[in-house]
């Protein structure tokens, strides 16, 4: 098989890598009853498993990417994906409460070695020109896992119990794990670099404000996803029923945003799709706003459901650019760039989960849409400067052929 299918196909064989971390982060928020009762907690208690989980990743993903810079990026997926799959399959066979939460601190170690692995991966294993593609290709992994991944797992979850679920995250981890085996190129690890060169990397401005944008926009993005349902309520009257077609649409939108940004990074360059996926977001978040504030809790399903592709689509479709300016920044040191930003992406989706709860109890839905509205500018202004101060082409460098094998 020539190393030039093997390049073309890997984007999409990670981005399954992609969606097994996705799927195993965020299908347990549906779980939290049915483990509640199973292990005679509170659903409380059983939510601290999703904070810890979000925590240690945010926490560890720079950390263990310094730390394992150097070894050969195949072997390290690999044995991250079969530790993935065991770990799961652990989780699945927990006597307790505490058991569980050590595993959900062990998956989320792995996961934040295997998400920036993958992303980086992607971005080798194509021509420079294709770097935003391969990386908005891994980033849809993610996204569908959303609206794919944890529905089915929530399914199974409520079908067999939630033990089930993680078994089948297991088992679906196993499986990427033979493909990655068998189609995947073997890949050389970071040149040896010195701690201090590598911190002294990351902390550079140009990381950093990327960083800072991508907090900015999770945080922004992820209050209006996390509160989807009291905005639903608040701007149209709907219920339940409404609510699940609706996350269907935001979850589609988003994939087809972050694989159409990736395409457009390539074409027109990083920063400027970067800014462009954020001016979208700010227009759409006020949008929704100005329905919440003036349309009297009487606007259409499907007027709602129009704005919300349309947001979801630049929501999400930040991730690509973003991932390749990171990479055309940081050089060598891409992929712990790569695992800083992807720890940013935590720290916003938690903002969003605290700063939004205030916000939906005295302002409601209208409310959080608006807060998403100036997180945005702020993000927009940021990022706005610096992509004057450090510009990139978005490009990064082509995979030699002597590292693949």
């Amino acid at each position: 098989m020539s190393s030039h299918t093997l390049r073309s196909g890997a984007p999409w064989y990670l981005a399954l890598v992609a969606f097994a971390v996705g799927t195993d982060d965020l299908v347990i928020a549906g779980l939290l009853p049915a483990i509640a009762r199973d292990l005679d907690i509170g659903v409380a208690a059983a939510g601290q498993a999703v904070t810890v989980f979000s925590i240690t990743y945010a926490v560890a993903a720079p950390v263990l990417a310094v730390a394992t810079a150097r070894l050969p990026r195949r072997a390290l997926l690999l044995t991250g994906l079969a530790l993935f799959a065991c770990v799961n399959l652990a989780t699945a066979l927990v006597p307790g409460y505490a058991s569980l939460l050590v595993m959900r601190v062990v998956a989320a170690l792995i996961a934040a070695v295997l998400t920036p692995v993958a992303f980086s991966m992607a971005a080798r294993l194509v021509a420079p020109e294709h770097t935003g593609r391969a990386v908005g290709t891994v980033a849809a992994g993610l996204t569908v896992s959303l609206f794919l991944g944890v529905p089915i797992g929530s399914l199974l979850g409520s079908l067999f119990g939630w033990r089930a679920t993680f078994l089948a995250v297991a088992l679906f981890t196993g499986a990427v794990l033979a493909i990655a085996a068998s189609r995947l190129p073997a890949l050389d690890g970071a040149p040896e670099a010195g701690l201090r060169h590598q911190l002294g990397s990351l902390g550079r401005p140009a990381i950093l404000t990327c960083v800072l944008g991508t907090v900015m926009g999770a945080s922004g993005g992820f209050m209006v996803y996390t509160y989807i349902a009291p905005l639903t309520r608040d701007l149209t009257g709907a219920g339940g029923v409404a609510l699940a077609p609706l996350i269907a649409v935001v979850g589609a939108a988003g994939a087809v945003g972050t694989m159409v940004c990736g395409r457009a990074t390539d074409r027109w360059g990083a920063d400027r799709v970067l800014l462009v996926s954020f001016a979208g977001m700010i227009a759409t978040s006020l949008t929704l706003a100005a329905l919440g504030y003036l349309g009297g809790g009487a606007v259409p399903v499907w007027t709602l459901a129009a704005v919300l592709a349309l947001w979801g689509f630049a929501a999400w479709g930040f991730a690509a650019p973003m991932s390749a300016r990171l990479l055309g920044l940081a050089g060598e040191e891409g992929t712990e760039a790569l695992a800083l930003n992807t720890g940013g992406l935590y720290v916003g989706t938690a903002v969003a989960g605290a700063l939004g709860g205030v916000v939906v109890s005295s302002q409601g839905g209208a409310g959080v849409a608006a807060t998403a509205t100036a997180i945005g500018l702020l993000a927009f202004v940021a990022m706005a400067l610096s992509v004057r101060r450090f510009p990139t082409s978005g490009q990064v460098g082509t995979v030699r052929e002597d590292t693949l094998s």
